[in-house]
């Protein structure tokens, strides 16, 4: 195939040419794409350095496959017309995922919905990526009344300035410097931070929201009772998740890790041992899989079960999630 990635220079697109290349797929042409702004930068795939073209010159007709991550905006102007020139676009923003019409997958938990796709695909939030991934096997065998989670969100999440910003926070207050706060609304270093996106009418963040709504999209089930909390932490790469479900049928403990120990791309590490559980950064970073342990029955709730889920947001939260759709597009062609 031939294959434009949009955003080619943030780190979600380029985790997607590393992911394409790492996993063989079958690409015939690569086209880098960015705006003005970065066009010209390079980028590497297969061993070679490629320029980075203006995206608003890009013909979509010379594609079938665009990778988009370059924000909702620039997805709302160029989805449409890639589609138009016949090209499939996986959309990695969130500005289609509540739209009825558009299929939003996540391959473990609903690939049957590709099926109804008419040219664009959205992946789902990262922080609902990993968690449905890891529900999906409960939810099928006993059903899910209610879900509370509170995520811990890595600075990635927020693009490469938050990475840097991180970073340079970090390094100001080990010498004893002034922290610049440019990027998030709050000092990220040594600090935790209740606030992802915008603060809704209802009090929650759109972050937390789009756990709500997404989750319900994926599992087909608006039932579903979702309380979020996600909160940003002082971390590069991974996310983790404290998820607390009200089932509607029994479980026990050690069914919920039967079920997960066999589920497809989540990794069980739950030994009641120190350090017996996965973490973002010694388990989830640079690793494809969705790690869950800390698996026990709640003490305070009936039909209770509490789990710790951790995985690397830029990839199964975005890129490879991202590619998993595309390389099922390529099995239905």
């Amino acid at each position: 195939m031939n294959v434009a990635v949009v955003g080619a220079t943030g780190a979600v697109g380029e985790a997607m040419l590393s992911i394409l290349e790492q996993r063989n797929f079958p690409v015939n042409e690569i086209f880098p794409l960015a705006s003005s702004r970065s066009a010209g930068k390079s980028v590497v795939f297969n061993g070679r350095s490629l320029e980075v073209g203006r995206l608003d010159e890009f013909d979509f007709s010379t594609v079938e496959l665009g990778l988009f991550s370059a924000g909702g905006s620039v997805s709302a102007e160029y989805a449409p017309k890639a589609t138009a020139a016949g090209c499939i676009v996986v959309d990695n923003t969130s500005y289609f995922r509540n739209d009825p019409e558009i299929p939003l997958i996540v391959p473990e938990v609903n690939l049957h919905a590709l099926d109804q796709h008419q040219g664009i695909i959205a992946n789902p939030n990262c922080s609902t990526i990993q968690m449905v991934v890891a529900l999906k096997p409960i939810y099928d065998a006993v059903g899910i009344h209610r879900i509370n989670v509170a995520t811990y969100q890595a600075v990635s999440g927020a693009g490469r300035r938050a990475i840097e910003e991180l970073a340079g926070q970090t390094a100001a207050l080990l010498n004893g410097k002034k922290p610049a706060i440019e990027v998030m609304p709050k000092q990220i270093a040594f600090n935790v931070i209740p606030e992802i996106d915008s603060f809704q009418d209802n009090g929650y963040t759109r972050e937390e929201m789009k756990m709500v709504w997404e989750t319900r999209k994926i599992l087909e089930d608006d039932t579903l009772m979702i309380n979020p909390t996600a909160v940003r932490v002082p971390v590069f790469y991974g996310h983790s998740e404290a998820v607390h479900l009200e089932t509607r049928d029994p479980v026990t403990a050690a069914e919920v890790r039967q079920l997960l120990s066999v589920a497809p791309g989540v990794t069980v590490i739950d030994d009641h041992t120190p350090g017996g559980y996965p973490t973002a950064v010694t388990e989830a970073a640079k690793q494809d899989g969705v790690f869950v342990g800390r698996i026990r029955e709640d003490i305070s709730c009936d039909r209770g079960i509490n789990l710790w889920i951790v995985s690397d947001n830029v990839r199964k939260g975005a890129a490879l999630n991202s590619i998993q759709i595309s390389e099922a597009l390529l099995d239905r062609m």
